[in-house]
């Protein structure tokens, strides 16, 4: 993925738009719902809500990631498995949000893929 933090063209997000609540899915199924997601130009992202799947996880997707935005639908699609968002980097708003060493992390984990 060469821009990991901003949404690719094909995705079809249209900027400004509030994709909380939107139902996010894995290539191999449902992991949860979107509770944070900014456009902000070079570190745009989505943050999901893993439960009831993995109770307590919240976990932080490049933009990058997302592979579809069906605004009808209100469901976003990824270029990943449960199994990667399973055992990607937790995340915690208070600790990660604006952490741009957490970003780099991420960035290395999800850009390997």
């Amino acid at each position: 993925m060469n821009d990991i933090w901003g949404y690719r063209p094909a995705a079809r997000y249209t900027a400004g738009t509030d994709l909380t609540g939107y139902q996010v899915d894995a290539i191999d199924g449902h992991v949860g719902k979107v509770d944070d997601a900014t456009d902000d130009v070079g570190s745009a992202f989505i943050v999901v809500n893993c439960k009831p799947w993995l109770f307590g996880k919240h976990v932080m997707l490049p933009a990058g990631t997302v592979t579809l935005v069906d605004h009808s639908q209100e469901t976003i699609r990824v270029a990943l498995t449960k199994d990667q968002i399973k055992n990607a980097p937790g995340y915690d708003r208070d600790a990660h949000r604006d952490d741009t060493g957490y970003r780099t992390t991420l960035g290395s984990y999800y850009g390997s893929r």
